[in-house]
């Protein structure tokens, strides 16, 4: 018999699954279907979402389909929300992001899973002619320039974080996510972490409230943030890693951002491994916020991306294959074939076995 496999790739704020409904935004779906699986049996594992995830997306998409010629694997970039709440109402099988559900959520849902996959980070990106070495910002500074009490380059908080570099003086820019985001969660995160006082709790989130700062630009998808910086003199963005090889050809800067050792990194394997050290294993409900790291080399903002499921599945047949195909992401898709490309790094070997069991632990 065929079947229909849904997977929804998705960026879920630590917020309540109704209010996330609400704030969903929407976007163009591009699937790539393998020809082979098409024709072999009608069975179809479709996955969409998160643009973070999308690039390691597309590379698992792609050699599943080859291992699993009994399988179609699509996949697309169409914004965030909609996976999170279908996989909660049981619309869909599995969602993922790069959040996951807060205990209040699990209350509200108990039957949803979070599994982690794999490890990502998050940069901060500009658009400044002439500066050659990356620029180094904190959370105050970064808070500031978001609320518009720093409006340009040549700012005096900036140049204490800077000594012996010339800051031209060019009107800041701010980008942000028009539509719900992952990446817009974990940069508000880091933003609240470092400086309470300059970005409250209550300003974190998949989708908030911007503060009103004049020429603020709002781009949709991660390659909005790069378009939209790239064309834009002035500009600051938040990116996911998996588009480093885009910020670059871009002409963009990445900056080196203070962690809570106050050491200035940027993300790298060494950095983000770092940064993981420090953090404890993932606890047997699979959530664990990895911002802000304290060791002195680590990177502050990384952290899991993971599948929201449904624990119980619609049928046997359904449970069957989305633990296959998990498992495969867990194991074969998790290492540096797939990750090297989008700059992602693989799960500690205690949190993949807490994912393991999570996913053992769906039936029907």
């Amino acid at each position: 018999m065929s079947k229909n496999i849904r997977l929804i790739c998705t960026a879920a704020a630590l917020v309540p699954l109704t209010i996330l409904a609400a704030a969903c935004g929407s976007s163009t779906t591009t699937s790539t279907p393998s020809s082979t699986s098409a024709s072999s049996s009608g069975k179809t594992i479709s996955e969409t979402g998160s643009t973070l995830l999308f690039p390691l997306f597309g590379a698992w998409q792609t050699a599943y389909s080859s291992v699993n010629t009994s399988v179609t694997v699509t996949s697309g970039a169409t914004g965030s929300g909609t996976g999170i709440t279908d996989a909660a109402e049981g619309l869909v099988n599995i969602g993922a992001s790069d959040a996951y559900l807060s205990s209040s959520d699990l209350a509200t849902y108990p039957g949803l899973l979070n599994i982690p996959l794999t490890v990502a980070a998050l940069m901060v990106n500009y658009n400044v002619p002439g500066i050659k070495t990356p620029l180094n910002l904190n959370g105050t500074v970064l808070a500031d320039i978001y609320t518009g009490k720093i409006t340009s380059w040549n700012n005096s908080a900036i140049a204490a974080l800077n000594p012996g570099v010339t800051l031209p003086n060019l009107k800041i820019v701010t980008l942000h996510r028009a539509d719900s985001s992952g990446s817009t969660f974990l940069f508000t995160s880091y933003l609240n972490a470092q400086d309470p006082s300059a970005w409250p709790s209550s300003n974190i989130g998949t989708t908030i409230t911007w503060p009103s700062v004049p020429g603020a630009l709002a781009e949709t998808g991660s390659g909005g943030m790069v378009s939209g910086c790239g064309s834009t003199k002035g500009c600051i963005a938040y990116i996911g890693i998996s588009y480093l090889s885009k910020t670059t050809a871009a002409g963009l800067g990445e900056a080196s951002l203070a962690n809570k050792a106050g050491k200035y990194v940027q993300p790298t394997t060494s950095t983000i491994s770092a940064a993981l050290s420090s953090f404890p294993t993932a606890p047997a409900s699979g959530g664990e916020p990895l911002i802000n790291s304290s060791s002195a080399s680590g990177y502050p903002i990384i952290n899991y991306e993971y599948a929201i499921v449904k624990k119980t599945q619609p049928s046997a047949a359904e449970a069957t294959a989305v633990k296959a195909f998990l498992n495969w992401i867990l194991t074969t898709g998790d290492t540096s074939t797939y990750l090297s490309s989008v700059n992602f790094e693989p799960l500690p070997s205690a949190t993949q076995s807490v994912s393991k069991a999570l996913v053992s632990s769906i039936s029907s």
